[in-house]
C-alpha cells in the first residue's frame, strides 16, 4: 500500500507540474495575443517567444513522458497490492481450515474419552453389581 501511495502521490505531482505548465503557456499566450500582436510587432520579441513556446513543448513532451512510465509504476504497485491482498485471503482461508481441522480433531478426541470414561463406568457398575 505504501508503495502505491508513493508512486500515485509522484503521478499526482507530475499532473500539477503539467498544470503549471500548461498555465504558464495559455498565460504567455494571452500576453502575446492582447499586447503584442496590437500596432507596431516587434518581431525579435515574437520570435523569442516562438523559441520560448517551442522549450515548453519540448518540456511538455518530456513531462508526458515521466508521467506515462509512472503511470505503469501505479499499475504495478496496484497489481502488487491487488497480489498481496489474494495471497493474503489465502492464507487466511487455510488457517481458517487448519482452525477446522483441529476443532473437528479436537471433538474426536473427547468423544473418544467420553465414550471411554463411560464404558469404564458402565463395567465397574456391572462388577460391582456382579459382586454383590
Amino acid at each position: 500500500m505504501r508503495d502505491l501511495a508513493l508512486a500515485q502521490a509522484e503521478m499526482a505531482r507530475l499532473q500539477g507540474e503539467l498544470n503549471a505548465l500548461d498555465l504558464e503557456v495559455r498565460q504567455s499566450t494571452t500576453e502575446v495575443r492582447d499586447h503584442h500582436l496590437v500596432g507596431r510587432l516587434d518581431m525579435s520579441y515574437l520570435a523569442a517567444h516562438r523559441r520560448y513556446m517551442l522549450g515548453m513543448q519540448r518540456k511538455t513532451l518530456a513531462l508526458a513522458q515521466k508521467m506515462a512510465v509512472q503511470q505503469r509504476q501505479v499499475e504495478e504497485a496496484q497489481k502488487s497490492l491487488m497480489e498481496a491482498a489474494k495471497q493474503r485471503k489465502i492464507l487466511e482461508k487455510l488457517r481458517e481450515r487448519q482452525q477446522q481441522r483441529w476443532a473437528t480433531s479436537q471433538a474426536l478426541r473427547e468423544a473418544h474419552a467420553l465414550d471411554e470414561l463411560t464404558t469404564q463406568l458402565s463395567y465397574y457398575k456391572l462388577t460391582s453389581e456382579g459382586a454383590s
